[in-house]
């Protein structure tokens, strides 16, 4: 499945404000479906990315010791063969994939990443404080 066309008029970057709260996650993955849906991204496509940024925002609400009142971002930037999706958060540590047990209930989100993501990374933000922990999910089928 190909992505379908899209008019020019539909914005190829957008970004999300959210507080650091568990709530922000639900509504991080609403956005993004609405947006998916309007740039015509194939289903699977969005319900990959959905997953994805689900798991990248947990980890920033979760993950991110910062003070009160940070904000976590989140931005999807559609390029013409694939979605790239970040997470920014002012957190100063860089996340690093980790082996939990069975019994273990968290620790999974960076193993998901690495098998359904086509690339990702996460890098100290350029300007101000924090990382930005990003992927990218190809739009053709076999990316």
């Amino acid at each position: 499945m190909q992505a379908t066309s899209r008019p020019t008029a539909i914005p190829q970057d957008i970004e999300w404000r959210f507080p650091r709260h568990a709530r922000s996650v639900g509504r991080a993955r609403l956005l993004l479906r609405e947006q998916a849906v309007s740039w015509g991204l194939p289903q699977e496509v969005t319900d990959t990315a959905e997953l994805l940024l689900s798991e990248l925002m947990t980890n920033a609400y979760r993950h991110a010791k910062v003070p009160a009142g940070r904000e976590i971002r989140a931005r999807a930037i559609l390029a013409a063969d694939h979605l790239r999706v970040q997470v920014t958060d002012a957190g100063d540590t860089l996340p690093t994939p980790r082996t939990p047990s069975l019994e273990d209930e968290s620790g999974r989100g960076l193993t998901l990443l690495a098998l359904l993501a086509d690339a990702w990374g996460a890098e100290e933000r350029e300007v101000g404080v924090g990382k930005v922990v990003w992927f990218e999910l190809g739009l053709e089928l076999g990316l």
